[in-house]
């Protein structure tokens, strides 16, 4: 059996055409495909506005930028997820403080966010930056109603979500990233994820004011818009300090025909999770989902008692699974800024127990099933040896 990884791009003809294409047009960069990226990303998700980026933690970046987030200011997010979720706050001198995990669907939990905000005064935390995690959207409706009760804004780092949704309590589809329930929502391209650029990201809002604020900073604070001074064409002022975060049209291309094939991807996603879910069913504890969500499966995970053997085992056969996450708590760089005993017992459990096998639209059925028989058959065979001893 030839490798197996536990996620992959699908690059076809379409994509590389459009890329081919670009390539001969007159823009590489700070042209229309951007543009059209981001309208058409923005339909997809329904919110007002879309910013294309390099890629999602400058996304992040710039999303805390916007927020008006200051110096030693404090945000809460999950310790199951990237680094890049919280690094975002640490960039700009903000104190990160985690809340643990669900231990069913992996997400942030809402009662140990509320936990802890409450355990504080008003006014202690600015923010709350929650994980679509794996794909399994969270209930942002009810934390939004938490951030309103205590002044908080959000934003709903959707990297691993695009297409998927949750029903609010009106019994209406929300689909991620939509910009409803949260400020801002971040999306990333990187190629494991369901829309591969390459590199590149993307930042939506409903925010007119959040959208200025965001391309603005995304290229350096320059524009030609609303000037003091206008000597000529070529004049543009610089009016704040930003960055130059931009998504150059060779990327925005692919991602336009990416993006055009997510729902059909996202809908094989799903046909491989059930495919898992059967054969591991009373067998295999796997994440939990919750009632009216659509999960958009950027990974399939579970958990098993002996981690390090299953992978090991599994590599020996070509099938390449990974660990999601590292809880950010236990790195050595947060370690050493004092987040070494927070007690997240949850996320250390699931920590030391879970294992993504192989997720993507282009995974065959004789490779997942190569991949279910290899699993079973290592847990028969651990079974069997702990009844021997």
């Amino acid at each position: 059996m030839k490798a197996i990884p536990y996620g992959r791009q699908s690059i076809e003809q379409d994509d590389i055409d459009a890329v081919v294409k670009t390539l001969s047009g007159d823009f590489l960069t700070q042209g229309p495909k951007v543009k059209e990226f981001e309208e058409k990303f923005a339909a997809y998700v329904g919110a007002k506005y879309a910013v294309a980026v390099n890629n999602a933690t400058s996304g992040l970046h710039l999303a805390v930028l916007a927020l008006d987030f200051k110096k030693g200011e404090r945000v809460i997010t999950t310790p199951i997820t990237f680094a890049a979720s919280a690094n975002c706050v640490r960039y700009v001198g903000g104190e990160v403080w985690f809340a643990d995990i669900d231990e069913n669907s992996y997400l942030l939990s809402l009662e140990s966010t509320r936990k802890l905000i409450e355990s504080k005064p008003k006014g202690f935390f600015k923010g709350i930056i929650p994980v679509d995690f794996a794909g399994l959207p969270l209930d942002l409706e009810a934390f939004q109603e938490l951030a309103n009760e205590h002044d908080l804004w959000i934003i709903e780092d959707a990297c691993h979500a695009p297409g998927g949704f949750f029903t609010n309590s009106k019994g209406v589809v929300q689909k991620c990233g939509n910009g409803n329930y949260a400020d801002i929502g971040i999306f990333s391209f990187h190629p494991v994820k369901h829309i591969a650029c390459g590199e590149g990201g993307m930042i939506t809002t409903n925010s007119e004011k959040l959208y200025k604020k965001l391309t603005s900073l995304r290229t350096h604070g320059i524009t030609k818009e609303n000037m003091e001074e206008d000597h000529g064409g070529w004049f543009y002022e610089m009016k704040e300090l930003g960055y130059n975060y931009r998504l150059t049209d060779i990327q925005s291309a692919l991602g336009i025909t990416q993006l055009a094939k997510n729902k059909v991807g996202v809908e094989r996603r799903n046909e491989i999770a059930d495919t898992y879910k059967k054969a591991f069913k009373s067998k295999i504890k796997f994440q939990s989902l919750r009632k009216g969500s659509l999960n958009a499966h950027h990974l399939f995970i579970i958990e098993v008692e002996d981690r390090k053997a299953l992978y090991d085992f599994l590599k020996g056969y070509n099938i390449f699974a990974q660990i999601h996450y590292i809880p950010v708590h236990t790195l050595p760089y947060y370690k050493e800024i004092g987040y070494e005993n927070a007690n997240l017992s949850n996320s250390e459990n699931y920590y030391s127990k879970c294992i993504s096998l192989p997720m993507y639209p282009g995974l065959s059925e004789e490779e997942q099933e190569f991949v279910i028989e290899k699993v079973l058959f290592f847990l028969k065979e651990a079974k069997f040896k702990v009844n021997e001893i």
